[in-house]
């Protein structure tokens, strides 16, 4: 099968792409080109790299106003610039697939739909989704779109794992614990034997994903157990702008005593929170680590806080632990904070490597560590080239 596989990760200013051929869409491919179209609505700009890092693009769009114009530009350059493959399919990342979505799917008026139902569940993300999802169906009608899905690596954890102490009806009807950041969790699942071996990949792993969304994930047998996050994306760990971890009381709280409504609490928990709300300064933890301001220090510190209990708590669901990995952009770039993680993770029989630590990696324990440390780089957009390609293979032998 010949093609090329156009994958979509889609912000409320941003549309972040990549696109694979085919024949790389799998284990260790590299994409032809990666980019973003960045500013949305205001002033817009397109950029684009290749697999060597050499610029391709780097423009404004100031007339992009929609991301239906964004994609319009996007799609003209690559059909420009990459004219020996057609477009096979586009892959979209999706943040909640609910119940229903525990694979990826061929997306249609009927999965749009309902898509559309769980936007409450992530209000951040999936209004943004469908709205790439739709501008796509327009611009290019008749070509294939794979939703590929946030929610779909946890649906392997146990039952219990997914309740939350309410009324049975609740759960049934879809209130439970979902988890999230999946397609990170399965690639750094995929390439676990690269670092670990086959048989220690097979172990208990908690995987700390540390981004500007954070969460982490406890495997054993390369597959989802429990994780930090649960209905919803505001769940588990501190992150940039979100609360994490909250007593419901809380919300409560917000709306008798300080009568606020819904949508002033919603705002509140995703967009004031978290690295943000505590510093007073800044979301972003570079920023912070580079800051003097204790305020600074003190989100900092409730960070790693919040990890190091995580942990302690994935530890018991595996009933121990054997590696422990960190991804994403902080957890692949901010050595002070896998530093500090690690100190406070002597006491499950980790031993740090300060210098393979500084280094980046990949392994930052020493080699006598009971419990090892890894820094394995994520790659959630080969994950959803793979699963676009693989859909689109299927299709053709049974058509």
């Amino acid at each position: 099968m010949t093609g090329n596989i156009l994958v979509l990760n889609t912000g409320s200013s941003s549309i972040k792409f990549s696109l694979y051929a085919a024949a790389e869409a799998g284990p260790g491919g590299k994409p032809l080109c990666a980019g973003a179209v960045d500013g949305i609505g205001h002033s817009a700009r397109f950029h684009a790299r290749g697999n060597n890092g050499n610029v391709l693009t780097d423009k404004s769009l100031g007339e992009a106003k929609t991301h239906e114009a964004a994609l319009s530009v996007l799609l003209q350059w690559l059909e420009e610039r990459f004219t020996s493959n057609h477009l096979l399919a586009a892959g979209h990342r999706i943040v909640h697939g609910g119940n229903r979505f525990t694979a990826p799917i061929l997306i249609d008026k009927e999965v749009i739909a309902a898509l559309r139902e769980l936007i409450p569940l992530a209000p951040l993300h999936q209004p943004h989704h469908i709205a790439a999802i739709e501008a796509m169906g327009r611009l290019h009608p008749g070509l294939p779109q794979i939703g590929c899905f946030d929610t779909a690596f946890h649906n392997t954890q146990p039952e219990i794992a997914t309740r939350f102490a309410l009324p049975r009806e609740l759960h049934d009807e879809g209130v439970r614990r979902y988890g999230f950041h999946g397609l990170s969790y399965e690639y750094i699942a995929s390439v676990l034997p690269h670092y670990l071996g086959a048989e220690a990949a097979r172990g208990r792993i908690v995987v700390a994903h540390l981004g500007a969304g954070a969460s982490m994930c406890a495997m054993k047998d390369r597959k989802s157990v429990a994780t930090t996050m649960g209905f919803t994306a505001l769940d588990g760990l501190p992150m940039n702008r979100r609360c994490g971890n909250l007593d419901p009381g809380v919300v409560l709280y917000l709306l008798t005593a300080k009568n606020m409504d819904a949508a002033a609490v919603s705002d509140l928990l995703y967009n004031k929170s978290g690295l943000l709300g505590v510093s007073g300064i800044s979301d972003d933890m570079q920023t912070l680590l580079a800051a003097k301001d204790p305020r600074a220090g003190e989100a900092i510190a409730l960070f790693v806080y919040r990890i190091q209990r995580e942990l302690g708590s994935l530890a018991a669901a595996l009933g121990g632990l054997d590696a422990l990995v960190f991804t994403a952009g902080i957890g692949e770039h901010a050595a002070g904070i896998r530093h500090q993680v690690l100190e406070g993770a002597a006491w499950l029989g980790v031993e740090l490597d300060a210098d393979a630590n500084k280094a980046g990696g990949p392994r930052i324990t020493h080699p006598a560590s009971r419990v090892s440390a890894f820094v394995i780089p994520t790659d959630e957009d080969l994950m959803i080239a793979q699963h676009s390609f693989d859909y689109m293979r299927r299709m053709s032998c049974n058509a």
